[in-house]
């Protein structure tokens, strides 16, 4: 099988390396390089660059109509690919990719894949089975709600993070202090569901400490911000 990845960045790289640890080759592509030089003889193509890029990376790729084409786009829809690429589809990966962090077990990593029909979807879940048994075969409406449920879940909660850090400038206190609990929360949800595992002043209704922590904050933005998720956290608060 040969395989040909369109893109350098973090979800090629790590893509790349998780194909080579199989014993399968796997070269990345720059998506600047002069795609119409490109191998025509690869059984499969990965398109792993940037939505806005590709649909036009997509037109500029003319190989034999046998091949597999597969974008890695947890928001773009199959029909990105045109008439010339009739064996297509979607092969997202939910996790946070990092070229300063390859991936060494594939193996923790879900695919969620999408195909026109019965054969590509055959293909595609041969092909992510060299590198995980997570996989998952669902439709492009609850493709959507994963990525959307991926931001919540990873960038927004990477903000509180970065916020959280922010709150300890000028004190003694490294972010490193509040590790332990990050792993911890992080930890609880693999055994129970994230409405049981909450905690904290808005899961006590403990207003007195609400209000204590709004007045500690630095700006309106924050001050909304903080109540607005105690809210979500606990309807019943009202200040």
């Amino acid at each position: 099988m040969k395989i040909i990845i369109i893109g350098t960045g973090n979800v090629a790289t790590n893509l790349a390396a998780a194909f080579a640890r199989k014993g399968i080759n796997a070269p990345m592509v720059s998506s600047r390089e002069g795609l119409d030089r490109i191998d025509p003889s690869a059984d499969v193509y990965f398109y792993c660059v940037s939505d806005n890029a590709l649909a036009e990376v997509i037109s500029q790729v003319h190989v034999s109509p046998r091949a597999l084409h597969l974008h890695t786009s947890g928001t773009v829809p199959n029909t990105v690919f045109g008439p010339d690429k009739p064996h297509c589809g979607i092969f997202y990966m939910i996790y946070s990719f990092s070229k300063e962090h390859i991936i060494e077990d594939f193996g923790q990593v879900p695919v969620f894949i999408i195909a026109n029909g019965i054969d590509d979807t055959t293909a595609i879940y041969a092909l992510a089975q060299n590198l995980t048994s997570r996989i998952y075969e669902v439709k492009p409406s609850e493709l959507n709600k994963l990525h959307v449920a991926g931001v919540f879940a990873n960038n927004f909660a990477n903000l509180m993070f970065a916020l959280a850090k922010d709150m300890l400038k000028g004190t003694s206190i490294p972010f490193e202090a509040l590790l332990p609990i990050i792993d911890t929360t992080a930890a609880k949800v693999h055994t129970l569901t994230p409405r049981e595992a909450q905690t904290g002043p808005a899961a006590r209704g403990d207003i007195n400490v609400i209000e204590h922590h709004i007045q500690l904050l630095p700006s309106k933005e924050l001050r909304d911000l903080y109540l607005t998720l105690s809210r979500l956290i606990n309807p019943h608060i009202s200040l």
